[in-house]
């Protein structure tokens, strides 16, 4: 699933493209993908709305249209938003289709199909399936050591399960938890309230870290994920354990394994990792 990083980029190069663009029609073929409203009002109201920006909450698209509508965009395991020219060629999984006034398509793709859109008010944000219960961003100011701490402190779950919490942190995946645990030092079955403070801000800057490298690196690109013009990321070339299992660590050469918590992968180095 895409996760901050990968989210980010999609956004960044969906803002560079689509504000001032007018939506001049829409093809839906897969109409399971519209949650709100029918798929009928969904064609009906979108049409004709201008884009005025491209935001992002958690992992979470926000396409802000003019009236005051909002298109709320979820890529799932699989989806992808491509800005394209008309002319090229249409995967068989392209499931969404917007027409724009410059002659190019928005295109939503989506193999796995789980990808889903809100059309709302802007008002009605909150109503949102998930997005109303996000927890902090790890970008943000919000998100800080002090805020860290408390928040471990009072609780003794897993670490690597608190961490893909979207209710706690918003956000983080497989991927960037396993590598920001591996850059801490700290095991992903390690209750959250064990950490010393030293462990705190070891975390605190190990998300962060591995956040933004993973943005300044367009995501990374294991399996289906591309940005929003159709590019892959490079991240994966930079990943220390995540999909490693069997290989030697890059720092302390013990063998990197593999677990499974909460029906979830974990994958980490028994040396570096207590």
């Amino acid at each position: 699933m895409p996760e901050l990083p990968e989210v980010e980029t999609v956004k960044r190069t969906l803002k560079e493209r689509l504000p001032g663009l007018t939506i001049c029609g829409v093809d839906i073929y897969l109409p399971k993908i519209i949650q709100t409203p029918s798929p009928e009002e969904f064609c009906r109201q979108v049409v004709d709305k201008k884009i005025l920006d491209v935001g992002r909450r958690g992992k979470y698209l926000l396409i802000s249209l003019s009236q005051g509508l909002m298109l709320v965009v979820h890529l799932r395991m699989t989806g992808q938003l491509v800005y394209t020219v008309t002319d090229e060629p249409r995967s068989k999984h392209t499931h969404l289709v917007f027409h724009l006034n410059n002659g190019h398509q928005l295109r939503f793709t989506d193999m796995r199909q789980f990808g889903r859109f809100w059309l709302v008010p802007e008002r009605d944000l909150q109503a949102v399936s998930g997005l109303k219960d996000l927890g902090v961003e790890p970008l943000s100011r919000e998100f800080t050591i002090e805020f860290l701490e408390k928040e471990l402190k009072a609780r003794r779950t897993r670490l690597k399960t608190l961490l893909l919490d979207q209710t706690f942190i918003s956000g983080l995946g497989n991927i960037y938890v396993d590598e920001a645990l591996h850059r801490a030092g700290l095991h992903p079955s390690r209750p959250a309230n064990t950490l010393t403070p030293g462990e705190v801000e070891a975390l605190f800057q190990a998300i962060r870290a591995v956040l933004e490298e993973g943005i300044a690196s367009r995501g990374t690109s294991v399996r289906d994920y591309v940005d929003g013009t159709g590019q892959a990321g490079t991240f994966q070339e930079k990943l220390r354990v995540y999909g490693k299992s069997g290989r030697p660590c890059m720092r302390c050469g013990k063998t990197i394994e593999r677990l499974r918590l909460g029906g979830r992968s974990a994958y980490f180095c028994p040396g570096c990792q207590k």
